[in-house]
């Protein structure tokens, strides 16, 4: 007994844990030495070309992949992690001291994102091991949808039997598609007692799903006399805000449902727009000072994540440091080795690299927020409530009396419980007021408090604001894993995904939050802003890209070379990037349990991603910066598959994971690179049969062999491209793209062909 009050009196509640990384660092720098090389030998040898043109392509191609590569060193060159230890905390603390959460779970389509996977999600964080009476949850729908606001009343009578049954039985696995599957029993020594209830608990929520399914499958009639009226004849895009609490029993925590104001007159800002929303309700009714939020299909997956949180609270520096507490983003159900790259196994690395620096990224789901710093409060401010004016809470905050007043005392520091606010009905006509789509205006909202405005990636923008003003962030990675969510599992969900980031990340460089702006005039660390950088030129990195692909089909067409000599000594150059470079990734890779397959898909994906979607990100804000376009937010389809096994047929499943195509011009470009490099495969090997093979072997590797195998090694990237041009079907790339892309490429080697013939 001793020895267990020393360890929960004197050892730590978390722990950073630092990772030995001198061999990666040697690698790395072996990589650059070679990429500076070649650079160096580009500038020595660039006036003794004939054809400077690719010559002097190519160095630019390569000064960009060079920097690029100096910004990721910079970010991986430190490794760490953080552990949490909640027995620890258990021991500590007593469950009284526990701060109140308000938990934010934001959907908007519940065709895009069906509502069995957003209930399912929300009866997992009702059960998590925490006090009830310190959580609140809202659920925001953007899509004002009387399905989504019938499935949280009809799941919040099944969760006051779900919760009791997790916690009487200490269920590990609280979202209930994910525990009773097709094959899940209880076992024959489990009492006949947890039998019984496990059968009824099941029986109970295929009830449940049963309702949100036939709901879903008819039109929704909004009976005037029910809390359905609200709905009747609802535009999705012009309707007053509709708040209804759900429940405000001490059986559960409190369920509020919402739908803030819209109208066409007025920007909504999107997912930032929802989340301000949410934050002002909360901030009205129940005050909380942590704030989580979670995307719909984010289930949580660890029951004792809120206590693993409550660790990084409870650090004696953290309040002083740490703004927002982030958990990773993982997947359930992933398709076998990740064939569209969307399970973000690469960026392993990354993640440690900056928790080693002021922190990582905000990821715009799995986060614990300090309201004080969600409201502006930078580390070093110490604002009492006697030295705040009215005046400057109402331009701050706005002109809500309960808004203000929250404000003052989130901002002053009191302890603020939910226990002070126990019947958030009463105070509906306040939160209807600051959910007003008008709200916002001539207040700081989305400028300098809440969630920032001007960028599609409001997540990482807004993280880039806190980390601006000096605070840190840290993530941890309990075990199970705190969260889980559902990738894109078809590739045109993934185009979605990534052309939305690209657009949002790129939107972010043309706003007052620059990285270097912050680091000049705010408090954001150089390696910091450094990271935020190379995340946000994502979308640029497609120009050096395209062009870099473009020049082995272009050097074997013309007759010319961007490569050196296979008989020439610095031929190893490009060879030892190559070669290292790609041992080295699949050596992260298999440090990590990733299979050689799905190192393969995320190599030849970055390639793919690259000269695609990021390519029409980078073309859409250039549209947008002359005043031809606005952003579009673009919601992710998500997949929601019944574990009765009834609704997927064996063909469906032979087909998982294979690409599919639509008209959409997104895919243009690889289908022209593929056709080019197809092209001039043909012509160089056209060439080598004229070769005389009496002639020695090094006269043979003068014929471009580099570029040969360059414009192969894109043939491979592309592979499933190529099968597209043959097959039929969603499986089969249009023929109109095909068309359209086979114009473009003999355009391209026509303008090749004129390129090499003397004037």
């Amino acid at each position: 007994m001793a020895i267990n009050i020393q360890d929960s009196n004197c050892l730590p509640l978390q722990e950073k844990i630092v990772h030995s990384n001198k061999m990666a660092r040697a690698i790395e720098l072996i990589i650059l030495s070679f990429l500076i090389s070649m650079l160096v030998y580009r500038v020595i040898l660039f006036k003794d070309q004939n054809n400077s043109f690719p010559w002097l392509l190519a160095l630019v191609c390569e000064s960009w992949f060079t920097f690029t590569w100096i910004l990721s060193m910079c970010i991986k060159w430190n490794q760490c992690s953080f552990q949490t230890y909640p027995d620890r905390l258990l021991k500590r603390v007593n469950e009284i001291d526990f701060p109140a959460v308000d938990i934010f779970v934001t959907t908007a389509d519940p065709i895009l994102e069906p509502s069995i996977i957003t209930m399912n999600t929300v009866l997992s964080l009702l059960a998590v091991d925490y006090p009830l009476d310190k959580l609140a949850l809202y659920l925001s729908d953007d899509g004002c949808s009387p399905l989504t606001f019938y499935s949280i009343v009809e799941t919040t009578k099944f969760a006051k039997l779900w919760v009791p049954f997790c916690k009487k039985y200490n269920i590990q696995l609280r979202a209930p598609f994910r525990y009773f599957t097709s094959t899940s029993t209880p076992l024959e020594n489990d009492s006949l007692e947890f039998q019984h209830e496990w059968k009824k608990m099941k029986n109970e929520y295929g009830n449940l799903y049963k309702k949100i399914e036939l709901a879903a499958q008819r039109p929704f009639t909004c009976d005037c006399n029910s809390d359905f009226a609200v709905f009747r004849d609802v535009d999705r895009s012009n309707h007053p805000a509709i708040i209804k609490v759900i429940s405000e029993t001490k059986d559960l925590p409190h369920v509020i449902y919402i739908s803030r104001e819209k109208n066409p007159k007025h920007h909504h800002h999107y997912k930032a727009g929802a989340m301000n929303a949410l934050t002002r309700v909360s901030g009205v009714m129940t005050n909380a000072p942590l704030m989580l939020n979670v995307d719909c299909d984010m289930y949580a997956n660890n029951p004792q994540v809120f206590l693993h949180a409550m660790c990084m609270v409870f650090d004696y520096k953290n309040d002083q440091e740490c703004g927002f507490f982030q958990f990773p983003q993982a997947f359930y159900d992933g398709l076998k080795d990740d064939p569209f790259g969307n399970q973000l196994a690469n960026y392993y690395y990354i993640i440690n690299g900056l928790a080693a620096l002021q922190g990582i990224f905000y990821m715009g789901s799995n986060c614990f927020h300090r309201r004080k710093v969600i409201y502006g409060l930078s580390p070093n401010d110490k604002t009492k409530s006697g030295n705040i004016r009215n005046e400057d809470l109402h331009k701050v905050f706005g002109k809500s009396f309960e808004l203000r007043e929250s404000a003052a005392q989130i901002l002053s520091g009191s302890n603020t419980n939910i226990e002070n606010r126990t019947n958030p009905s009463s105070l509906i006509e306040a939160a209807i007021d600051v959910a007003g789509c008008s709200y916002e205006y001539g207040t700081h909202w989305g400028k300098k408090v809440g969630w920032l405005y001007g960028s599609s990636a409001e997540d990482i923008l807004t993280g880039l604001g806190i980390h601006g003003r000096g605070w840190k962030s840290i993530i941890t990675s309990p075990d199970p894993l705190a969260f889980l969510g559902c990738a894109p599992s078809t590739y045109q969900s993934s185009l979605t995904q990534q052309k939305r980031w690209a657009i949002g990340l790129l939107e972010i460089l043309f706003t007052d939050k620059n990285p270097f702006l912050l680091t000049i005039k705010g408090n954001l660390w150089f390696r910091q802003a450094l990271a935020y950088c190379w995340i946000c030129l994502w979308g640029v990195r497609s120009i050096p890209e395209i062009c870099y692909a473009s020049l082995p089909a272009y050097c074997i067409i013309t007759g010319s070379r961007f490569l050196p000599k296979g008989n020439e000594q610095a031929f190893i150059i490009p060879v030892g990037i190559f070669v290292i470079y790609n041992v080295y990734i699949l050596w992260e890779s298999k440090r990590l349990g990733v299979s050689l397959r799905m190192w393969w898909n995320l190599q030849r994906m970055g390639r793919v991603t690259a000269l695609t979607t990021w390519l029409f990100a980078i073309l859409n804000m250039m549209l947008k910066l002359m005043g031809l376009s606005k952003s579009i937010f673009e919601v992710t389809q998500k997949e929601y598959k019944s574990n009765d096994g009834d609704d997927v047929g064996d063909n469906d499943d032979k087909n998982v994971g294979r690409f599919t195509y639509d008209k959409s011009l997104v895919i243009m470009p690889g289908v022209v690179i593929l056709l080019v490099n197809i092209t001039a495969l043909v012509n160089g090997v056209l060439r080598l049969l004229k070769v005389e093979y009496n002639k020695i072997w090094m006269e043979v590797l003068t014929l471009g062999l580099g570029e040969m195998f360059c414009s192969m090694w894109l043939l491979l990237c592309f592979w499933e491209f190529l099968k597209g041009l043959f097959r039929n079907g969603k499986y089969g790339i249009p023929s109109s793209t095909i068309w359209k892309s086979g114009i473009l490429a003999l355009f391209f080697v026509h303008l090749c062909r004129r390129s090499s013939q003397p004037f």
